[in-house]
């Protein structure tokens, strides 16, 4: 049973080019785990010829017993927004929590405990090339994420002969067996294709010293080349606390359309260019904005930002991030039909007025 785990090529629904947003997950039913309380999203491309990416999220009250998954069509990128994990893999434990990221490598399997009561939080599947820190150009050898802020297990084990129910995803779909033993008993392992943990306020931004707004590549934590130089499977933004000092500058970000379609999250507090509508843009909530679809600030912040006064200003009360591809994110039935999609979303653009000279 699937549940409401899918997996591309993604042709349930119509590829949809609105603007489309929605509020959190609901509350799990009770003795919901990690992996019963995954849901898609959407997504692109096939696991089957290894490219494209899928957007989950998840909700959970109840850590996984005698349960262990593994993804064999990609490497799960997890973002908690609330809760922690504790993440038993068959390389060691890590703990991740909100305002970090987890990766686990495709393939390595895990169990999911939780840290807190609940969970909630979003997940980015890659079907394509491995997550890696992009390349720094002109920036030159420091900056953005450092390299030694990401933190690998230490090789642990676990000796368990029970029996233990073993989920394995391929080519879309979910696959089970009954070992009578815990597959967790990897006593040593060497290489890189590693579980790691990364902490996104060592995020290391780089931004705007004089004026314009620059373009958000700059807050590339992690990126999923492909053979075009500059478009990426799957890019992973983040949006972290910064200062902004621009000049003669329209702080949050300007209105445009461009190739890369953008699955937007929120981890705390408020992004600064999302304000308004039915619901607002929340912790746990999303916005997809396909490609080549007009977006930017709502009203609110529009007005709010044409009048503010151009002084240094902190901007320390929320971490966002992007899952950004340069493929549609193609919608499941279940995303288009939720009961927390914001039905209304292009609303938060009404009234805007233009401001030529007359």
């Amino acid at each position: 049973d699937n549940g409401t785990v899918r997996g591309g090529p993604f042709t349930e629904a119509i590829p949809d080019p609105n603007r489309l947003r929605w509020n959190p997950l609901p509350a799990p039913a009770p003795g919901t785990d990690w992996l019963a309380g995954l849901w898609t999203l959407g997504g692109n491309g096939d696991p089957a010829q290894r490219t494209g990416m899928a957007v989950h999220l998840y909700h959970a009250d109840t850590s996984m017993t005698d349960r262990v998954f593994g993804d064999a069509d990609g490497e799960l990128l997890i973002v908690p927004e609330y809760g922690g994990l504790l993440l038993v893999t068959e390389l060691g434990v890590l703990a991740a929590r909100p305002g970090e990221i987890a990766l686990i490598p495709r393939g390595v399997r895990f169990r999911v405990e939780l840290l807190d009561e609940r969970a909630r939080g979003y997940v980015c599947e890659n079907y394509g090339s491995p997550f890696r820190l992009p390349d720094l150009g002109p920036i030159g050898a420091n900056g953005l994420a450092n390299p030694r802020d990401f933190l690998a297990p230490v090789a642990a084990y676990e000796d368990v002969e029970r029996p233990v129910e073993v989920v394995t995803k391929y080519c879309g779909n979910l696959w089970a067996a009954t070992y009578d033993h815990s597959p967790l008993d990897v006593v040593a392992w060497h290489g890189t294709h590693t579980p790691y943990v990364y902490d996104l306020r060592r995020f290391n931004v780089i931004g705007t010293i004089s004026y314009d707004h620059p373009d958000p590549s700059v807050f590339t934590v992690l990126t999923s080349p492909t053979d075009t130089p500059g478009l990426a499977g799957v890019d992973f933004v983040a949006f972290v606390p910064r200062w902004l000092v621009g000049e003669d500058t329209f702080r949050p970000p300007y209105f445009h359309r461009n190739v890369m379609s953008e699955y937007m999250g929120l981890i705390e507090g408020a992004y600064d260019a999302k304000t308004a509508g039915e619901g607002g843009f929340v912790p746990g909530g999303g916005s997809l904005h396909p490609m080549m679809s007009a977006h930017g600030p709502d009203r609110e912040t529009f007005e709010r930002a044409s009048a503010a006064e151009l002084r240094p200003r902190k901007l320390d009360d929320g971490i966002a991030f992007m899952f950004e591809t340069r493929w549609p994110v193609l919608t499941t039935r279940q995303a288009v039909e939720a009961g927390h999609r914001q039905k209304e979303y292009d609303g938060v653009w009404q009234g805007l007025e233009r401001h030529f000279p007359s």
